[in-house]
């Protein structure tokens, strides 16, 4: 952990976050913050907060860590995801009071997968604002699991390594 980049922020951190962050446990609660954010699931936080927090409190010395957590974390929650389309299908995800989705954007990216296919898949992980609405699509879609995997981890990998290159370079320019 570098000291000098998060004094400020540990001086007023509760105990047990301050405990958690310093236990072997870090990387396994970030993993499950990213399987939620992987999955459309956090609504308490915007994710691209997430691998710039992320290295202010633990230190650039946890670059490799957490994008390797980042990807995987994010990718087990899209192929979650990707799992209840693809078995339950659109009726049911619309039902769902946690998929906050609603039926118009879902024609939207419906119509993006028709158009463009699989490849729609890492470049919508890869953006802001887009981030993982292909991941429903592509298993109506019926996709390819392997080839969703891959793709997704892509697209996640492409963003999640150009938030931390913005939050090094905000750093060096402080």
């Amino acid at each position: 952990m570098q000291p000098h980049a998060v004094a400020l922020q540990l001086d007023a951190m509760p105990p047990r976050l301050l405990a958690l962050l310093e236990s072997e446990w870090t990387f396994l609660a970030l993993f499950g913050v990213f399987v939620l954010e992987g999955a459309m699931l956090m609504y308490f936080m915007p994710s691209e907060l997430i691998v710039p927090g992320s290295l202010l409190l633990l230190g650039t010395d946890a670059l490799v860590p957490v994008l390797g957590v980042a990807v995987l974390g994010a990718t087990v929650g899209q192929y979650a995801l990707f799992k209840v389309a693809k078995r339950g299908g659109r009726q049911y995800l619309l039902s769902r009071s946690w998929f906050r989705i609603d039926e118009s954007k879902l024609d939207r990216f419906d119509g993006w997968f028709e158009r463009w296919g699989p490849i729609v898949v890492p470049v919508s992980n890869a953006l802001l604002f887009t981030r993982g609405m292909l991941t429903v699509p592509a298993g109506f879609a019926d996709m390819d699991d392997r080839q969703f995997l891959v793709l997704s981890a892509a697209g996640t990998l492409v963003f999640e390594v150009a938030l931390a290159a913005l939050y090094l370079y905000a750093g060096t320019l402080l």
